[in-house]
C-alpha cells in the first residue's frame, strides 16, 4: 500500500505524491522563543520527526525546515520586563530548545531559519502583495486584505461572514475588514525595528513563515506541519498571502498534530500550566516521551498524568528486553523454529510498514513491534542462541530506529551480572512451570532486594534494573 496522509485541507486521507520525484519539501512551524519549551512543543517536534524519519525510511530525500520566531510581541514584552536585549533573550531560548531536541533524539533540521535573518525577503513579499492590491498601507502599517482572496477560510472551513478574529489579530478601525491582518507593524519606542518602504517597523507573525518557506523551500512545498491550534489564523493566513503572490497551491499536504493537555486544559506558556521538557527529562529517558507519542495518534490530543507515564515506562522496559543476549548455555532452536522466528520477524516488518503507510499510524506500528518483542523473548526462553536471536533483533532494531527510539540502558549497573540474572530468571521460569511458587517467589524477592525488577506476563518474564 502506498503512503496515505490525512490532509487538513481536504479533510481526507490522500495518497502521498511529491512535487519532485523522490524528494520531499517539508516545513514545520517552530516555537516563538520567549520561554523554556514545554511538553506541547516536544509532542509536535516528535510527531514530525517521526514522519520525517519514516519518509526517509521509504527512500525520500527530505529537506526539513523548522523555523524560530525570534521577533514577536511576547519576546519583546518579556525582554522589557527583564531589562535585557530581546535578541539575546531569543537566542538563549533557541539554544535551550536545540538542547531539548538533541536529548529527545530529534534529527536536526536541514535549516532553522529565523525571521530576523530573512527580513529582506519578508519586506519584498509585502511589497509584492501591495503591488497586487492584496494589501494596503495605513500610517506605516501594512494589512492583508482578506476580501481580495475569494478562497479565504478554505483550510479552517470558516467563512468571513461567520469567523471571529484570531488571538493575534487586533481589530483596528483603520482596517477595510475586521479580519484583515498585519503584514508590517510600524515601530514603537523601545522595540526592534527595520527600515522598509513604509518606514521603520517589524513584520507580522504570518508573513514571516511565508517568507521563510519561499526562501528555503520555494513557491510550493509538499508538507506543511504544525499544531492544530495553528490552523486558524496562522496557517490560513500563510495560504492566503503566499498564494496571492504565486497563484499556485502553497502546500500539497497540511498535517496538524493534536494538543498536549494537563488537567483537561491545553498546555500553554501563556496559561502557565506547563511542564517543561527539561523537567520531564530530569525524571525520564527521552525514549519515554517519544514512546508516549508513538502509542497514540498524532492527530489526537495527549493528556499528561503520572499513570500514563508509568505505563509508558513499563512499555519502554519491555522494548529493552528484546535487546538482551541469549541465555547462558543456550542450545539453539531447531531449524524449523528458527525459520518460524525469521518469518515472524519479516511479518512484523510488513505489519509495521502497512501501519505507517496509513497516515503514520504509530500505535499500530508499535503493536507490530511489541509482538516481535514477545517472539524474541519467547525464542530466548526456548533456548535460541545469539545468532538466531540476531535475525529477529536486527528487524527490531531497524523498526525502532526508524521511529527514532534509542533504547539504550541508562542504568549505572554493569552488564557483568546480566548473564547471572538471566540464569536466575530461567531457573525461576522452570520453577513456576513446576508450580514451585515458594522458591519462585524467593528468587523474585531476592532479585528485587538487589534492585532487579521482574515483570511476569502471559508472554513470559522480563527483567530490568529498577530506576
Amino acid at each position: 500500500m502506498a503512503l496515505r496522509i490525512y490532509n487538513t485541507l481536504s479533510r481526507t486521507k490522500e495518497e502521498f505524491t511529491t512535487i519532485e520525484p523522490g524528494k520531499v519539501r517539508m516545513y514545520v512551524c517552530g516555537p516563538t522563543v520567549y520561554a523554556d519549551a514545554h511538553l506541547g512543543h516536544a509532542m509536535s517536534a516528535l510527531v514530525f520527526d517521526i514522519a520525517r524519519r519514516y519518509l526517509e525510511y521509504k527512500g525520500y530525500d527530505v529537506r526539513y525546515v523548522m523555523n524560530f520566531t525570534d521577533v514577536d510581541d511576547k519576546i519583546i514584552n518579556k525582554a522589557n520586563d527583564l531589562g535585557v536585549d530581546a535578541f539575546l533573550l531569543a537566542q538563549q531560548y533557541i539554544d535551550g530548545y536545540k538542547r531539548n531536541l538533541e536529548a529527545l533524539n530529534i534529527k536536526p533540521a536541514t535549516v532553522n531559519p529565523r525571521a530576523t535573518e530573512d527580513m529582506p525577503q519578508i519586506i519584498q513579499m509585502i511589497q509584492q502583495l501591495i503591488d497586487k492590491e492584496s494589501a494596503y498601507v495605513v500610517d506605516g502599517d501594512v494589512y492583508y486584505s482578506v476580501d481580495s482572496d475569494e478562497d479565504y477560510g478554505k483550510l479552517s472551513g470558516r467563512s468571513l461572514q461567520t469567523m471571529n478574529a484570531g488571538s493575534r489579530i487586533q481589530v483596528d478601525e483603520r482596517k477595510d475588514h475586521p479580519m484583515d491582518f498585519a503584514l508590517w507593524k510600524s515601530a514603537k519606542p523601545g522595540e526592534p525595528a527595520w527600515q522598509s518602504p513604509w518606514g521603520l517597523g517589524r513584520p507580522g507573525w504570518h508573513i514571516e513563515c511565508s517568507a521563510m518557506n519561499m526562501v528555503h523551500l520555494g513557491e510550493q512545498i509538499d508538507i506543511h506541519g504544525g499544531g492544530n491550534d495553528l490552523i486558524f489564523p496562522h496557517h490560513e493566513n500563510e495560504i492566503a498571502q503566499t498564494e496571492s503572490i504565486t497563484g499556485k497551491p502553497f502546500a500539497r499536504y497540511w498535517m496538524h498534530n493534536g494538543m498536549m493537555g494537563l488537567k483537561d486544559e491545553k498546555m500553554s506558556k501563556s496559561v502557565g500550566n506547563m511542564i517543561t521538557i527539561d523537567q520531564f527529562l530530569s525524571q525520564h529517558p527521552g525514549d519515554v516521551m517519544r514512546l508516549w507519542v508513538l502509542n497514540g495518534s498524532y492527530r489526537s490530543p495527549l493528556t499528561y498524568n503520572e499513570s500514563v507515564i508509568e505505563q509508558t515506562t513499563q512499555g519502554y522496559k519491555r522494548l529493552l528486553s528484546a535487546k538482551k543476549d541469549a541465555l547462558p548455555g543456550a542450545k539453539g532452536l531447531t531449524d524449523s523454529d528458527q525459520q518460524k522466528l525469521a518469518e515472524a520477524a519479516e511479518h512484523a516488518r510488513e505489519a509495521f510498514v502497512e501501519a505507517m503507510d496509513d497516515d503514520f499510524n504509530t500505535s499500530l506500528a508499535m503493536a507490530a513491534i511489541y509482538e516481535l518483542v514477545k517472539l524474541i523473548n519467547q525464542a530466548r526462553a526456548d533456548g535460541a542462541n545469539d545468532t538466531q536471536l540476531g535475525i529477529a533483533q536486527s528487524v527490531f532494531n531497524e523498526l525502532t530506529s526508524t521511529l527514532g527510539l534509542v533504547l539504550t540502558e541508562e542504568s549505572s549497573q554493569g552488564t557483568s551480572a546480566d548473564a547471572f540474572i538471566d540464569l536466575l530468571v530461567a531457573l525461576r521460569r522452570d520453577l513456576r512451570n513446576e508450580k514451585n511458587w515458594a522458591m519462585s517467589d524467593k528468587i523474585r524477592d531476592e532479585l528485587k532486594a538487589l534492585g532487579v525488577f521482574l515483570e511476569d506476563s502471559k508472554d513470559g518474564t522480563t527483567w530490568s534494573w529498577e530506576s
